[in-house]
């Protein structure tokens, strides 16, 4: 990373370290889309087991990965349930509705989360022609917009059994699940015992420069699997990617607490500036602030892009820091000190 660069737009613009390189660079590979690479194999089995599902398939985007995911639990006309901030109905760029012909219906909380008595009030009843049938629940954990909330097992079980209750799919949206495991202290395992299907994105907070993975059942992953060559989302050598994403299960994990703590002091700090007016509880590794009213964030962004220091606007309102392995003690310095001095 540029040393005159303290990048916190997000925690996907992570470069491989030199050891990861050299991983990729040793992978065996084949042709994944004629499914014999030996090394994109290892990493579906890895976290196929790891989360206690029967299958994988590795995909080129955690976007990818949702899309196929939906694709197959529903059909067209159908509704899918999920959070107002989730990532797969705000940030997919309409892919619910151009790849699967999906309506959605949203609710919850301003952090993501979505009770299962939220989501009852959303169901729309089977014996009713007017409404489109509701198929599939998705949740997300992290909640991206929520400003990396964690949901918490025990809030997911029970919307889970709301959608085992009325015989709906239940996806979760586990890009930066990773995160959520490390802050919550959860098992992985645990996962794969309540959700039909997972995502879990490698490129995120554990460093890969590309991939996710989707979980499954075999049966479901075989459908993923044609759906997505539909999409365009075989690759053939993949093997060298795949081994980033493995090195990355192997020595990026319990980094993430790093994050976690640069996170909670970034908030501190962030919470005791005038000119802030609210800020989202930093679970993980990010930071979520609005500023007050009559205040441009655009203004600041240009303040802090002038002194090497790259924040993210989630919306004309919100802006986002996000702390990842590309950015240290030194950086989160330099963005306090940057905070702390800009003149509104």
């Amino acid at each position: 990373m540029n040393a005159a660069l303290a990048d916190f737009r997000s925690d996907t613009v992570t470069r491989p370290t030199e050891a990861m390189l050299r991983a990729m660079a040793a992978a065996p590979v084949g042709d994944d889309v004629l499914g014999d690479d030996p090394t994109v194999l290892r990493l579906e089995a890895i976290l196929a087991e790891r989360f206690g599902m029967e299958s994988g398939l590795f995909c080129p985007s955690g976007t990818m990965t949702n899309q196929i995911s939906v694709k197959v639990h529903t059909q067209p006309g159908d509704e899918v349930i999920c959070s107002k901030l989730a990532h797969v109905y705000n940030y997919e760029g309409g892919g619910l509705a151009f790849n699967s012909g999906v309506q959605v219906r949203v609710g919850g909380d301003d952090y993501g989360r979505l009770s299962a008595a939220q989501a009852e009030l959303l169901l729309q009843p089977m014996d009713n022609v007017h409404a489109a049938p509701t198929r599939l629940v998705v949740a997300e954990n992290t909640s991206n917009k929520g400003g990396g909330t964690t949901i918490g097992l025990d809030a997911l079980r029970e919307l889970g059994g709301f959608a085992r209750l009325h015989h709906l799919g239940y996806h979760l949206d586990g890009a930066r699940l990773f995160n959520a495991l490390v802050a919550d202290g959860e098992l992985a395992s645990d996962y794969g015992q309540v959700f039909d299907s997972i995502s879990i994105c490698l490129s995120k907070g554990l460093g890969a420069p590309v991939g996710s993975v989707l979980l499954g059942s075999r049966d479901f992953i075989n459908q993923a699997r044609r759906i997505r060559k539909r999409l365009g989302g075989g690759m053939r050598q993949a093997g060298y990617l795949a081994a980033a994403g493995i090195y990355a299960l192997e020595h990026h994990v319990e980094r993430l607490a790093e994050d976690h703590l640069r996170a909670a002091d970034l908030a501190k700090h962030v919470s005791n500036l005038p000119y802030v007016e609210a800020l989202k509880p930093a679970d993980t590794n990010m930071v979520l602030f609005r500023l007050r009213a009559g205040l441009d964030p655009r203004d600041l962004l240009a303040h802090l892009d002038a002194q090497g220091i790259r924040l993210m606007a989630m919306d004309p309102f919100w802006l986002r820091a996000v702390l990842h392995y590309d950015v240290g003690d030194q950086e989160v310095s330099r963005l306090k000190e940057a905070l702390s001095n800009w003149k509104t």
